[in-house]
């Protein structure tokens, strides 16, 4: 045969093992003659499945980019893996020629699962979707393992127990892929290195000394108390500087309670973020005590409300994470915070800290003046602080969902924690507990302003802002049949 033979009928053979493989994984009629069963086959299968999953990984990451090598070497890893379970499926039927045929049709599947790969992550970034991406994973996982099953009636039919015992095989083979070589994405968005050479670094003598006056500067232009009203100032905290999730979710924050809660140039920042050095004060905790110092020296302490929000990572032994390198910053401890609030003489406090193992600053910072709220209780961790995502889940549900709706906090916190509850259970995810305390005069002091901030004339609550965070990695693992 000709080479130009050879190449149309190894095209043609693709061509409709492809079809069939696409049949075969979405229930529709197919036999096993209709797939074209060779090593050649095989191989062509699979690096059909890779392209197909380089084109998902350009379609949801988009360019500049580059391939993940790291993520090849685990996928040319399972082949062997693959290989060697249909070799001893095979032997349980006792039919050599089964083991090229069982590889063929399981391959020849991979490209479904790398297109419904994409098409659920497009799906649950949908704000009417995204809820249910717990769901969205069980059904995937369900789906693969129907797709197993069939592929082997498709082969082989029913046979008892030669049957059963191939099915526990592929099925432990797949349990084994998912839990320990799972797949990233092969083909990884990359930042423009001119972009990132450009960005400030407190190591710039122009920046170094920017951030000795900037606090200065925004304390400076906070707008003056307002005898007789119960104002409100935001005070936010973006601890962690090596990801963004914390200063987007404040500037989210600073949105909606400009928006309902009268804090419209009542509002400062300490973020810890490399490409917002000239514009907010580092998030310090210097800089904290001196911001709550200035705030109870130019507020009426009898009038006025301080809420402070902070959102970044916490541990086990209860100390926030401030970081922002080169520099080597102390953390935030529960005693630390008691110590700067009470010496900055600010009586009525609102605290919300976004953040695991939160709960465990509650007991040194209560009092009959003090509505504190947290993300988890202090033995557990709180979720959504992914790289990908602008929003944590806690802070998500009190400021982009409840807070829209109500000028309580305490009704706020309350349907916030219904909601986190029931998103971990939906994705499989240990309960975090987000706790709540509230001193009896500060909820005397909070529904005075409830009743100031319903009675003023505001635009129609907007639209949640709620960013799209993707879907958990096991679920496009699954999804791409791995």
């Amino acid at each position: 045969m000709e080479p130009k033979d050879e190449t149309a009928v190894l095209w043609h053979d693709l061509k409709q093992n492809l079809l069939a493989g696409t049949r075969l994984a979405l229930f529709l009629p197919v036999r096993a003659l209709d797939f074209r069963i060779s090593i050649g086959q095989y191989v062509a299968l699979v690096f059909a499945g890779f392209g197909f999953w380089l084109a998902g990984g350009m379609l949801l990451a988009g360019f500049p980019g580059s391939v993940d090598f790291g993520a090849l070497t685990v996928a040319l890893a399972e082949i062997p893996l693959l290989l060697g379970t249909c070799l001893l499926a095979a032997r349980l039927f006792r039919e050599a020629q089964l083991a090229v045929a069982f590889a063929v049709l399981l391959v020849a599947t991979d490209p479904v699962y790398e297109i419904a790969g994409v098409a659920v992550q497009v799906a649950t970034s949908l704000d009417a979707i995204e809820p249910y991406a717990g769901t969205v994973n069980w059904a995937l996982i369900a789906w693969a393992f129907a797709v197993l099953a069939r592929t082997l009636y498709v082969l082989t039919g029913w046979r008892g127990r030669p049957s059963v015992l191939a099915f526990g095989l592929f099925a432990g083979l797949l349990v084994a892929l998912v839990a320990v070589f799972p797949r990233s994405e092969l083909w990884i968005a990359v930042q423009d290195d001119r972009a990132e050479a450009a960005r400030p670094r407190l190591t710039q003598e122009e920046v170094f000394h920017r951030q000795g006056i900037l606090l200065d500067e925004r304390l400076a232009a906070l707008s003056p108390e307002r005898r007789g009203v119960v104002d409100l100032y935001f005070v936010g905290v973006a601890g962690d500087g090596k990801q963004d999730t914390f200063y987007a979710e404040l500037l989210s924050i600073k949105e909606v309670l400009d928006e309902r809660f009268d804090t419209a140039g009542r509002s400062i920042e300490l973020v810890n973020n490399p490409a917002t050095l000239k514009e907010h004060p580092v998030a310090t905790v210097s800089n904290l005590r001196s911001t709550l110092a200035h705030l109870g020296n130019t507020i009426n302490t009898e009038e006025d409300i301080v809420l402070l929000h902070i959102a970044t990572h916490g541990s086990g032994d209860y100390r926030l994470v401030l970081d922002l390198p080169p520099l080597e910053l102390a953390q935030l401890t529960p005693s630390a915070l008691a110590r700067m609030l009470a010496d900055s003489g600010i009586k009525w406090k609102v605290i919300v800290i976004s953040a695991c193992f939160s709960g465990g600053f509650i007991e040194p910072l209560k009092d009959d003046n003090t509505l504190i709220i947290t993300a988890a209780d202090a033995f557990h961790s709180s979720f959504g602080c992914d790289y990908d995502s602008d929003y944590t889940w806690f802070s998500q549900a009190l400021y982009d969902k409840a807070l829209r709706e109500t000028f309580s906090l305490v009704e706020a916190f309350e349907v916030a924690k219904e909601a986190v509850g029931d998103r971990e259970r939906a994705e499989g995810q240990p309960p975090s507990n987000p706790q709540m305390f509230a001193g009896d005069a500060m909820r005397k002091k909070l529904a005075a302003l409830e009743k100031r901030l319903a009675a003023r004339p505001v635009e129609p609550p907007q639209k949640s802002r709620e960013s799209s965070v993707r879907a958990s990695e096991s679920t496009i693992v699954v999804a791409k049949g791995r």
